[in-house]
C-alpha cells in the first residue's frame, strides 16, 4: 500500500511544521485527527480541506461535522472521502480550515509518495514536528475593565491628569488639618445678624425716637 508524506503548515505561523504519512487508501478523516494529534489539539469541531491549487485557491470542500447549510450543499464529508480521491499532483495542495468559530488555517502540501509501509508503524504517524503549536483557546480570567464615562473622560482630558501625580498631589495637600471653613461662615452670619440687631439697639436708644411718642 503506497503512503502520502504531507507537510502541514499553520497559515499565520509558518514556521510550525509537522509531516505525517497516511496511507492512500485512508480518508480525510483521518488526516484531520492526525494534524490534532501532532498540535495537541481536540479535533471535535467543524471543519474543512478545500481542494487548492499552487497559490492556496480554494476549490472543492471536504467537511468535518457539517452546518445545515453545507449538508443542503451536498459537501462531501471527511469520513467518506479516501485521499486518492483527489491526489491528481504529486505535490497535491489542500486549503485546511479548522474550527469555524475560532479558525486556524493550514497549508497541506503532499511531498512524497512512499511505495512501502514501514512495518509495525500504526497509520496515519506523525513522522517530524517543529515548533510548538499555538494554543487552541486562550484560558484564565480576563478582567473587564469598564470604559470611562464621558464626564470623566472630559475632566481628565482638559485636566491632562497623570496617575503618578496623585500622590505627589496628596503629599502637598494633606496636612492633617482641616480648614477652618464652617467657622467662617458662623462667623459671617454672626455679624449679618449681629449688625442688624445692632441698629435695632441702636434706634432704641436714640433719645430723638423717644420724643416721636
Amino acid at each position: 500500500m503506497a503512503l502520502y508524506r504531507f507537510r502541514v503548515t499553520f497559515e499565520d505561523y509558518d514556521d510550525v511544521t509537522r509531516e505525517i504519512d497516511i496511507k492512500s487508501n485512508q480518508n480525510f478523516e483521518d488526516l484531520h485527527k492526525a494534524i490534532h494529534q501532532s498540535t495537541g489539539y481536540n479535533p471535535e469541531f467543524p471543519s474543512s480541506f478545500y481542494i487548492s491549487n499552487d497559490q492556496w485557491i480554494k476549490g472543492e470542500e471536504i467537511t468535518y461535522m457539517p452546518n445545515q447549510k453545507r449538508i443542503d450543499r451536498g459537501v462531501s464529508l471527511m469520513d467518506k472521502v479516501k485521499l486518492s480521491s483527489f491526489i491528481d499532483d504529486p505535490h497535491q495542495k489542500f486549503y485546511y480550515t479548522f474550527n469555524f468559530d475560532r479558525p486556524f488555517d493550514f497549508h497541506v502540501e503532499l511531498m512524497k509518495i512512499i511505495l512501502d509501509e514501514t512495518p509495525g508503524v500504526v497509520y496515519p504517524t506523525v513522522i517530524k514536528s517543529v515548533g510548538e503549536a499555538p494554543r487552541q483557546f486562550i484560558t484564565g480570567a480576563i478582567p473587564t475593565i469598564l470604559p470611562p464615562t464621558d464626564d470623566d473622560f472630559d475632566f481628565l482630558n482638559e485636566m491632562a491628569f497623570n496617575p503618578e501625580d496623585a500622590e505627589d498631589f496628596s503629599e502637598v495637600t494633606d496636612t492633617g488639618e482641616e480648614e477652618p471653613v464652617e467657622k467662617e461662615e458662623e462667623s459671617e452670619e454672626e455679624d449679618e445678624f449681629g449688625n442688624e440687631f445692632s441698629d435695632d439697639e441702636g434706634f432704641e436708644d436714640d433719645p430723638k425716637s423717644h420724643d416721636d411718642y
